[in-house]
């Protein structure tokens, strides 16, 4: 698949109707097996008119290499009016639910950024809990540059997480897959069961969970989530 710049079209529009702190936020492993979600946020100074050409690698995350996700993190943190960025924990996604949780992270990095934001550019996602005037753009990650800025911190932020977790949980590969469901994570979830960092009510591990008859490690959770990636 080629890859898909974004440019700054939406948050020139906002300028234009009188907004001045403009956050894009996005999200990175809400499919995954284990490990947390990761969220981030980006303010970006879109007066600089050096800008576009400055970032003008940034795209979706996942249409990067790693080693280009890497530069262009130092370079979005280094380029960016704010940022920031919030990890929810497994534990937490199956108490609430993946869609919440991925909506509890994004609220906590829009919390941390200062100045505070105005109006949000969001991937895919709204944000009921925040009063900030918002827009959820289908694929945003992929047409708008401070929605792409935000999903290329997600993504290495969360990455890098589970490559420390793996240190840890080294027989599960998380450092190659991510907590993602790929053949060598369903295998080793055959043999070993799940983990204390895996996301027991998603289908995958729940169905090995009951087979090896395995009780949850939050056994005061009701088995009642229905995420099936």
């Amino acid at each position: 698949m080629s890859k898909r710049y974004p440019t700054l079209a939406y948050e020139t529009r906002l300028l234009e109707d009188g907004h001045t702190h403009i956050a894009g936020l996005d999200e990175a492993g809400r499919g995954a097996w284990a490990g947390p979600v990761s969220a981030a946020a980006t303010i970006l100074p879109l007066h600089d008119p050096g800008l576009s050409q400055r970032l003008s690698d940034v795209c979706d995350s996942k249409m990067c290499t790693p080693r280009q996700r890497d530069r262009l993190f130092d370079l979005i943190r280094a380029t960016a009016t704010a940022w920031s960025i919030s990890l929810i924990s497994a534990a937490r996604i199956d108490e609430i639910g993946i869609v919440p949780a991925t909506q509890e992270a994004m609220c906590a990095a829009v919390s941390m950024l200062a100045p505070a934001p105005d109006v949000l550019l969001i991937d895919a996602l709204r944000l009921p809990a925040l009063s900030i005037d918002q827009q959820s753009i289908a694929k945003g990650d992929q047409q708008c540059l401070t929605i792409a800025a935000a999903s290329i911190l997600a993504k290495v932020a969360r990455d890098r997480a589970m490559i420390a977790l793996d240190r840890h949980y080294g027989a599960y590969g998380l450092a190659r897959h991510k907590g993602y469901g790929t053949r060598q994570h369903r295998q080793a979830l055959v043999d070993l069961g799940p983990t204390d960092i895996h996301r027991w009510y998603f289908a995958p591990v729940a169905q090995v969970a009951q087979v090896k008859q395995m009780v949850p490690p939050r056994v005061s959770l009701a088995p009642h989530r229905k995420d099936s990636r």
